[in-house]
């Protein structure tokens, strides 16, 4: 166990001390890399990003393709509880004032024999 401890500790020092003191380009190796930078330079001309289409942008404006699928299903469900509202929920075609013709008999039944035996007596 000493040993082990003792072999740590000079292990320890020796990268302090690798540490204390960074590596030292060469200065040959130095002006190498300035003058193939100062040459490749006028060369370089970065490359213009490709545009894209509109739908694209769009798409990426509101957050990609999973924004778009959950803002698809979410018009659905909106669609089908407006046409087909739950029982909790106030009939739209009722607040727009249309009455259906349903409507129009107590009962619900629309008999035209007994609508026509009604007038004739």
């Amino acid at each position: 166990m000493a040993d082990t401890d003792k072999s740590l500790q000079e292990l320890d020092g020796l990268f302090a001390e690798a540490r204390s003191t960074p590596p030292v380009l060469p200065d040959h190796l130095s002006a190498a890399i300035l003058a193939d930078a100062a040459r490749v330079q006028p060369e370089y001309q970065p490359a213009e990003p490709a545009r894209q289409p509109l739908w694209r942008q769009l798409a990426e404006a509101l957050g990609g393709w999973p924004a778009l699928g959950g803002l698809a299903a979410a018009s659905a469900a909106g669609l089908w509880i407006g046409l087909a509202p739950p029982s909790f929920m106030p009939d739209p075609v009722a607040l727009a004032g249309y009455e259906d013709s349903s409507t129009a008999f107590a009962d619900g039944s629309y008999d035209m024999a007994l609508m026509l035996s009604e007038d004739l007596q």
